[in-house]
């Protein structure tokens, strides 16, 4: 036997094991989580599902809290990458609106317990990350806004305003379609485009109101 090749195959081996010992662990917790709540599971309840050792766990995560945190930033990285290429791609503010908040709806549907436990445990985001769900979520907004006002893709207005109307609609509105995708996951993909087509509405027809108010 080639024991030279046989050595080469061992990194490799070992780590498509760690990804996919990891990968099991996270699955496990996201079940547990949605079965018996945050709160309520133990690391314990997590290593039964998983069927590895208990030992095995450790090598990966040292607390719950670590795996509520890794299940975040899989989430928010995915996520963030996802809404930094739709918001270049637009071509025009219809575009911009819709498919940003698509990419953003469509992901809260997806993993609706991933957004809701980061609702629940926002001080510890704070804590861990140094800012809040909101800010994490949509980390590249305020250079697109800005990219997408200097190409006249959106209005010259206040950006300030206009980024934290983006952030306070995107946020409210995902976690209320956390909370009916969680009940009903059938209609996920279905509240995820009723929301997109929500907020993209309120806000076409609010950049268009140009009348002066009193």
């Amino acid at each position: 036997m080639d024991m030279s090749a046989t050595k080469k195959e061992t990194p490799g081996k070992r780590e498509f094991n760690r990804i996919r010992n990891r990968r099991a662990i996270l699955d496990a917790a996201r079940e547990c989580f949605r079965a018996r709540g945050y709160d309520n599971s133990t690391i314990r309840d997590i290593v039964r599902r998983t069927g590895l050792a208990a030992g095995t766990f450790y090598n990966y995560f040292s607390s719950k809290q670590d795996i509520f945190a890794a299940l975040l930033t899989d989430f928010l990285g995915q996520l963030n990458h996802n809404l930094t290429e739709t918001r270049k791609a637009a071509r025009s503010a219809d575009e911009f609106i819709y498919s940003a908040y698509l990419a953003l709806f469509q992901a809260t549907a997806s993993d609706p317990l991933v957004y809701e436990l980061a609702h629940r445990n926002d001080h510890a985001i704070r804590e861990q990350f140094g800012a809040d769900i909101l800010g994490l979520t949509m980390l590249s907004l305020e250079e697109d806004v800005r990219s997408a006002v200097e190409h006249g893709l959106l209005p010259d207005i206040d950006q300030e305003y206009l980024c934290a109307a983006f952030f306070g609609v995107g946020y409210e509105l995902s976690l209320r379609l956390a909370q009916r995708a969680h009940k009903h996951p059938d209609k996920a993909e279905a509240e995820a485009r009723k929301a997109t087509r929500f907020a993209t509405n309120l806000f076409l027809n609010g950049l268009r109101l140009e009348a002066p108010l009193p």
